[in-house]
């Protein structure tokens, strides 16, 4: 793309020592959800009040303490809905209801009358303070500006007459904060606290938002240190961050935000909100809990929050989410496919709470109530390991690895075939119809095998006297010889047709199932006379028929 002159860099924040970069997160923020207001709004349909319930007490069930529920004096919907939550007593003692309002005295006096019966809630109000929100939308300088927050804070002042027995606590937003000259930010926030001070001792939330993503996330970092060193009393302050994620970089802009300073964080489940949406607080939390920090928020059953959340909003979670994507532990590489095979087979010798390190999953998908089985899905693209893993793990087939590469070769040829991904049902299939259902060119029409004992009884004289019925290439043979056992018998008695001459130079056997329903499996390679190495696969009731099984499995293969 031509560079055309209408963009330039972003400034960045003159410090002489930064402290965020040698930092690390070891400590939950306080989480606030604005789903039931920002994310909301964000809908194409906006939930009614049946569906906000469902939503707040989903939310209350994750662990969240503080919920912005909504903007009772814009919205009959939303006041109905908070009336609802305190005539109802959905709120538990330890969750503080959030609500937003505009700093006009009427809209002050609705938003206190429906916050009545609630023994606390959080009153945010806020007012856009960059210099193009200044220019265009209020044509008012700096001091202008700065004078009409404060007079919304003497608003609200004025009027907690009105909020009856509810204790207030303050948020203030300088909306936009993410472009406003940092000086600028800092002296609008010392004026709102200054004045609310004279009614307030509790801390003040100051809420940082990226209304507009605009810069990368050491800038904004940079932003937050900043306003945490220059504003005054800061241990009386909260300092809050509200991410959008217009450049695709919320997350890490919370996470360096944090790491400023920051103590608290305003988002939605799964990043929902205005355009490229608001903070993702699912990935945030979970990133924090692969790094061993306890998030406060529990993810246990993310695959139940997706559908709660899919039901209540209308939105969908994409395949490739953090965390909660229907791809995002799923590996088609081949590469990957055998190196979380390995890893997943190494894990399952180990304790339970052994450090986590399988390769490509940077969390146990158990931890989330994701399951282990569709880690490996199949097509062209996949390598040898991927079909021997899904063989293993759904249905208890454990080829020996010298078979893998061959089984990869059958299945990504059926996979390119089909163009599409293969279900483990169809690998299956393929498996069954190549080396389990072939009877061409041999089939076994009888079998019978007969067991002699060796003249001093000894078990090691023991042998087994085989008889057959076959048929190659469409003729039948009835052959018969002696061996140290069915399969010894076996493979002697058919030098009497005219298939190959072969020798078995592999043999692997394992059982599946448990009691009256396990069978055998069987794997055997043969070193045909041309040299030529071939596998085969039996599986039988009889732990020997299914080595004769593997057998003529490799001679038709």
């Amino acid at each position: 793309m031509k560079i055309n002159g209408k963009y330039q860099q972003f400034p960045q924040i003159h410090m002489e020592k930064r402290g965020w970069p040698d930092k690390l997160i070891t400590k939950a923020p306080v989480w606030v959800s604005v789903d039931l207001r920002d994310g909301n709004q964000a809908l194409v349909n906006p939930m009614g009040v049946g569906q906000k319930l469902e939503f707040f007490d989903l939310l209350v069930k994750l662990g969240f303490k503080e919920i912005e529920v909504g903007f009772p004096s814009a919205s009959d919907t939303e006041y109905t809905f908070i009336r609802r939550l305190i005539e109802e007593n959905r709120v538990p003692e330890d969750v503080t209801l959030q609500v937003l309002c505009q700093a006009r005295d009427h809209l002050v006096k609705k938003t206190f009358d429906a916050l009545k019966g609630a023994p606390k809630a959080i009153f945010h109000i806020y007012n856009s303070t960059s210099p193009a929100q200044r220019k265009y939308t209020f044509g008012m300088s700096k001091e202008q500006i700065t004078q009409l927050a404060v007079d919304g804070i003497k608003c609200v002042q004025g009027c907690l007459s009105d909020a009856g027995g509810t204790k207030i606590r303050l948020e203030y937003s300088p909306e936009s904060f993410s472009t406003t000259e940092i000086d600028y930010a800092v002296e609008i926030c010392e004026a709102v606290k200054q004045q609310w001070a004279q009614t307030s001792k509790d801390k003040i939330i100051l809420n940082l938002p990226t209304t507009v993503e605009c810069a990368s996330p050491n800038i904004f970092a940079d932003q937050i240190e900043y306003f945490c060193t220059h504003i005054s009393g800061r241990e009386n302050v909260i300092v809050s961050l509200h991410n959008h994620n217009d450049r695709g970089e919320g997350v890490a802009s919370c996470e360096l935000g944090i790491l400023a300073g920051a103590d608290r964080v305003e988002g939605c489940l799964f990043g929902n909100g205005e355009r490229t949406g608001n903070l993702d607080i699912v990935n945030v939390a979970l990133n924090m809990y692969t790094q061993g920090v306890d998030p406060e928020l529990d993810f246990t059953h993310i695959e139940d929050v997706k559908d709660e959340y899919e039901k209540l909003t209308g939105m969908t979670v994409g395949p490739r989410v953090p965390y909660a994507g229907e791809l995002v532990f799923t590996a088609f590489s081949g590469s990957h496919q055998d190196a979380i095979r390995k890893g997943m087979a190494a894990r399952a010798k180990m304790e339970k709470d052994a450090l986590w390190d399988v390769p490509y999953l940077p969390i146990d998908p158990h931890d989330i109530g994701r399951q282990y089985e569709g880690i490996i899905r199949i097509n062209s693209q996949s390598g040898k390991g991927g079909a021997a893993y899904i063989l293993e793990q759904d249905y208890g087939m454990i080829l020996p690895k010298a078979m893998h590469t061959v089984l990869g070769e059958v299945v990504k040829a059926a996979a390119d075939e089909a163009q599409r991904e293969l279900k483990p049902a169809e690998i299956y299939d393929i498996f069954a119809k190549t080396w389990l259902g072939k009877n061409n060119p041999l089939k076994i029409v009888e079998l019978n095998e007969t067991h002699l004992e060796g003249g001093d009884g000894g078990d090691e004289n023991e042998q087994v006297l085989c008889r057959a019925v076959v048929e190659f290439n469409g003729k039948r043979y009835s052959i018969g010889a002696k061996g140290n056992g069915p399969l010894d018998a076996f493979v002697s008695a058919m030098q009497q047709t005219p298939a190959p001459r072969f020798n078995i130079t592999s043999f692997h056997e394992h059982s599946i199932g448990t009691g009256s329903d396990t069978s055998a499996m069987a794997y055997v390679q043969i070193t045909v006379e041309d040299g030529r190495q071939v596998w085969g696969a039996g599986k039988s009731s009889n732990v020997g028929r299914a080595g004769v099984a593997a057998v003529v499995s490799a001679l038709n293969f």
